[in-house]
Parts: structure tokens; sequence; C-alpha cells
């Protein structure tokens, strides 16, 4: 069996090189992004392992023999969904790994703009002392803390904010209204979600619906003291209009760890936006994050070569569709 790693960018491989080898299998790295190159170094191979190369209908169509595709990570939106499951070729992501990371760094990121403390740190440094922040904020008490999803990482997220007291809610139209209360968390239409909540954290994967959720249009019907918080995919915020509404003061904050570009250009408006947190998409990282998400990877990619039961299928279609 040939797997081909498509594209990493982990200091070492080692625990795939050995689970792989202790398979029979043999591991062929390709660092490459480029279409035409992953066409033809993929063409025999039986499974593919990528991080973040593009996996285009081209490349699909250049599989003679492969069995699954799997994804290091949660987002699987660079593997083309439909092309492969109209090859009948299952892709598999790796959604149980990072929860409690990305859960710490969302809400560090919201408390952090909630408190005032990057703009009260610039004005300290700067040579203002005062004993009251820049601007007045309420109470987290009082404050509404909601999510879009209530999937893994939302409801981790809801569940650390629960302890410093916020008000809970989420938005998730394909979640029971059950599981809402026995999670004691207020479910919200979309509107309301915009109209009440003083946080609101992203936590949606990003299809055609959900891109550029956050608009001008959705910005407009925010409160002026709301903050946003995205540690899910980049595309989910049309950035622009949010660094317009940052800028014009018709928002409270915005803490960012993912952006439709990455790195983030030089020359984006957001890098100049005031009450805003960049990260550079580390919210997923720990020491142990890492090697959870390349066991279960590679553990995921065996399962297809072998043709046992696979777990975390996002491309149903497959199940339907006779590899041709």
């Amino acid at each position: 069996m040939k797997i081909v790693l498509t594209d990493h960018g982990f200091a070492s491989i080692e625990q795939e090189q050995r689970l792989f080898s202790a398979a029979g299998c043999t591991l062929v790295v390709v660092q490459s992004k480029d279409p035409a190159v992953l066409a033809s170094a993929c063409r025999d191979a039986d499974a593919l392992l990528v991080q973040w190369a593009p996996i285009t209908p081209e490349v699909i169509a250049s599989l003679e023999r492969c069995k699954i595709i799997v994804r290091y990570g949660i987002g699987v939106d660079n593997v083309d969904l439909q092309a492969a499951g109209a090859r009948g070729i299952p892709v598999c992501n790796i959604p149980d790994y990072c929860i409690d990371e990305v859960a710490d760094h969302s809400l560090s990121l919201a408390l952090a703009l909630a408190r005032q403390i990057p703009q009260t740190d610039a004005a300290t440094r700067g040579g203002t002392w005062k004993i009251l922040p820049p601007s007045p904020f309420p109470a987290f008490r009082s404050t509404t803390f909601a999510t879009a999803g209530f999937g893994r990482i939302a409801r981790a997220v809801l569940e650390r904010a629960r302890v410093f007291g916020f008000k809970l809610a989420a938005y998730d139209p394909f979640v029971p209204a059950a599981a809402f209360a026995e999670a004691g968390v207020r479910s919200l239409s979309v509107s309301e979600l915009w109209s009440e909540a003083g946080i609101i954290s992203l936590h949606l994967p990003l299809t055609a619906e959900t891109k550029h959720l956050v608009n001008r249009t959705t910005l407009a019907q925010m409160r002026r003291d709301a903050i946003i918080v995205n540690t899910a995919r980049g595309g989910l915020i049309d950035t622009v209009a949010l660094a317009e509404a940052l800028h014009e003061g018709k928002l409270a904050g915005a803490g960012l760890d993912v952006f439709e570009t990455e790195p983030l250009p030089t020359d984006h408006p957001l890098r100049h936006s005031p009450n805003t947190l960049i990260t550079s998409h580390t919210a997923w990282y720990s020491g142990g994050s890492v090697p959870e998400l390349q066991r279960k990877a590679a553990e995921a990619v065996l399962r297809g070569v072998k043709g046992e039961k696979l777990i975390h299928v996002v491309n149903a279609n497959y199940l339907r569709s006779p590899q041709s």
C-alpha cells in the first residue's frame, strides 16, 4: 500500500512512519501544493494524507486506486468533497482533537477584549495611568456569551464561559431544542444572535451557506458594544467589512485566529484596526495536540486502506457512488 503525504509542517513524522511501516505500508512525502505535481505524485496512491494542499477535482480525477483521503485537522475546505464522493472516495477529518486548546484560545480572546486588557495595556505603556478602562463595558454577569454553532468546541467554550457568570446562548438550527435545554444554554434564532449577544464566538464549518456569514448587513445588526471571536474558519467573516466596522466604532472588538488568506496580507486593514487581537492560527496548538493529531490521522488512513469501518467521514455521498 502506498500512502502519499501531500504536504505538512510538522517537526517530525516519525509517528506516522512507524504506524504505516508496522502495517506494511510505504509512506511517500510530497511537499507540494501544486495540483499538477500532486496529480502526478498521487496517481498510484492507495491513500492521501493532507494538511494544506488543495485536493482539487483535477487531483482527484488522477487517482487510480485511492481508498481514502484524510485531512490533518477539522476543516476540509481544501478538499473537493463532491469530486471525491463522485469517485467513491471517502474523505475523513479529525474533529476530536484540540477541542480544549481551541476552546481555551477562544475564551482567552473574548475575556481579554471584554475586559479591554489590550487597550488598557497600550494606554498604560503610552504614559496614561487611569483607574478606569478606556471605555465603559458591562459586567460578565449581564452579558450574553453566544456561539454560532453548537458542536464540540462551541460547547466547550460555553462551559468555560459559564464559570465566569456569562448568560449562555447559541445559534445552531441543526441541533434539537432538547440538546440546548440539557446543556442549560438558550437557543437563539439567527436574528437574535446578531442583535442580543454581547460576545459572539464562531464555531461553524466553512460552506457556501456560511461563507461571509459575518458581513456588512449582519455587522450592522450587532450591538455597538459587541465582540466577535473567530477561531473556526477565516471565510466566515468578510474581514474588510469587519475592519470598517471596527474603525467606525460600530463594534467593541474582534479576536481573530483564522483568515481567508494566510498569512494575513501586510496591507490588510485589520492589521491597523482598533480593539483587535490577531493571532496566527495558533488556537489548535499545545504540546499534546500535535502528536494526537498526527496519530489520529495516521490511524484514520490505516482504517481506510484496510477496509475497516471509518469514522468522521465528511462526504457521505461516497457511500452511494461506486469508484469509476
